[in-house]
């Protein structure tokens, strides 16, 4: 499972890594310490204009199209917790921040996503959360850990989004009629990672983001196979304040490394 993770990029940084050609810099995210479901994160897709989902969402700003059946790749906030869009109450976002890469494409809350709305999900790093034993009082607790790039690089999640339209708002161009929300893939946990919990948020290498965005590439097979977790060696890890803890604090100093724990659980 991933619950927190860490985005502070800016707008600018990520339309640079990713060839993002549309964002609109009223939109730009404050840096997030310590993101949690529900908040609104950073997310590149692609889609078309014609697009029946967002047929009343608006369109991208920024450097224009490029035709009018031409893919866009867009920089969007999105509400982290996907709500599928036949649920009948936005509520059920809060239980879908993850989907599993071995059943995401059976499950019906992310089917449709799967096949045709598919994200990228820019991140600093992530936490994970490590049973232990205090020495001090012999009871368990949960340690923090911040997981990320040895090389200090952002992480591009594999995630997928949906568009719920509200029922109680009556035009579809009222920018409160279509909440855009999305998931984040997670696999088993390799690397530094793996030594914390036993599942991750799946990060993609840079030569599967075309193929990962591309909304006319549907095949299931030919999509699972994009979706291999990444050699050991590229993730460190390393133990934060209980701070992070707090869905409230957020701040720099929540990746200050701390002592390490005593061994045990």
């Amino acid at each position: 499972m991933c619950g927190r993770y860490v985005s502070t990029r800016s707008p600018e940084d990520l339309a640079r890594i990713f060839g993002v050609t549309d964002w609109r810099p009223q939109e730009a995210l404050a840096p997030n310490w310590n993101v949690a479901p529900t908040n609104r994160v950073y997310a590149v897709l692609e889609r078309a204009p014609r697009d029946a989902d967002d047929s009343g969402s608006g369109s991208g700003s920024g450097s224009g199209s490029g035709g009018q059946d031409a893919v866009r790749r867009e920089l969007r906030p999105l509400r982290w917790g996907l709500v599928p869009s036949w649920a009948k109450d936005p509520k059920i976002g809060s239980r879908l921040i993850n989907a599993r890469v071995e059943t995401v494409g059976d499950k019906p809350a992310f089917r449709s996503s799967f096949a045709k709305r598919r994200c990228l999900l820019p991140a600093d790093g992530f936490y994970e959360w490590q049973q232990v034993k205090d020495p001090a009082t012999g009871r368990s607790r949960k340690q923090p850990y911040f997981i990320h790039p040895a090389d200090g690089r952002v992480l591009a999640f594999a995630g997928l989004y949906a568009y719920w339209r509200n029922p109680e708002v009556r035009q579809d161009d009222d920018p409160d009629a279509w909440l855009l929300t999305c998931t984040i893939l997670t696999t088993e946990a390799t690397d530094a990672a793996g030594r914390i919990h036993p599942r991750m948020p799946l990060a993609l290498p840079p030569d599967h983001y075309d193929a990962w965005l591309d909304p006319r590439r549907q095949d299931p097979g030919d999509l699972r196979g994009l979706l291999t977790p990444p050699a050991d060696g590229r993730l460190d890890a390393r133990p934060v304040s209980l701070a992070v803890n707090d869905v409230r604090r957020n701040g720099p100093e929540l990746l200050e490394e701390v002592p390490a724990p005593a061994t045990g659980r």
